[in-house]
């Protein structure tokens, strides 16, 4: 496959499979033939905190870290996320939301205030945002674990890969007694995507 190098950001907080998400998709790019690179930070993700993971995948890669304003993609597994790491963004990149907030542990603890025009605050700055809900979606498939898995197929559709190459990394990734369940969160994600 020949391609410049894309940058992807995937953020949210710990507990929604967001390092298991990028690890799926660095696989899925090295199927491809790609050169992957993947970091993450993921400070406080035991306890709700913000996680972060970013994959760069090329011809040749040759760092980790993907600079300020050069995400292709941003995808945000909470809505407040969204706007926390707006920064990463390029112009004109694409953004995946899952329609789903989770109160913060500093706005939970009272650190922070509440953010009360998040509606309006996300539309004003991605007008263009996918919004998926993939928690309605894992619990259409039968299991709320699946989330991710969901966001995975949404975020599929905006590759330059194909669903097999995903499917793939997802069986080579996932337990095998997990993986009929994860493939169908899969599909039904990368539906909800391609109808919007």
């Amino acid at each position: 496959m020949d391609m410049k190098t894309m940058n992807v950001s995937l953020v949210g907080v710990g507990g929604q499979g967001i390092l298991l998400t990028s690890d799926i998709l660095a696989k899925t790019a090295a199927l491809a033939g790609l050169d992957v690179k993947k970091s993450e930070i993921h400070g406080m993700a035991q306890r709700g905190g913000s996680v972060i993971s970013q994959v760069r995948f090329g011809e040749k890669v040759y760092s980790p870290i993907i600079p300020d304003g050069t995400s292709d993609l941003l995808v945000s597994f909470e809505r407040l996320e969204a706007l926390r790491w707006r920064h990463l963004l390029a112009p004109g990149g694409k953004v995946l939301i899952n329609d789903m907030n989770m109160t913060p542990v500093t706005v939970s603890s009272g650190q922070q205030a509440e953010v009360t025009d998040l509606d309006e605050r996300l539309r004003a700055e991605y007008p263009s945002a996918l919004y998926v809900d993939a928690l309605a979606v894992a619990k259409e498939v039968g299991n709320t674990r699946t989330m991710n898995m969901v966001l995975a197929g949404a975020l599929s559709v905006l590759t330059p890969f194909s669903a097999e190459l995903w499917h793939q990394a997802m069986q080579e990734r996932i337990p095998a007694k997990l993986v009929d369940m994860n493939l169908k969160a899969f599909e039904a994600g990368r539906a909800r995507a391609v109808t919007r």
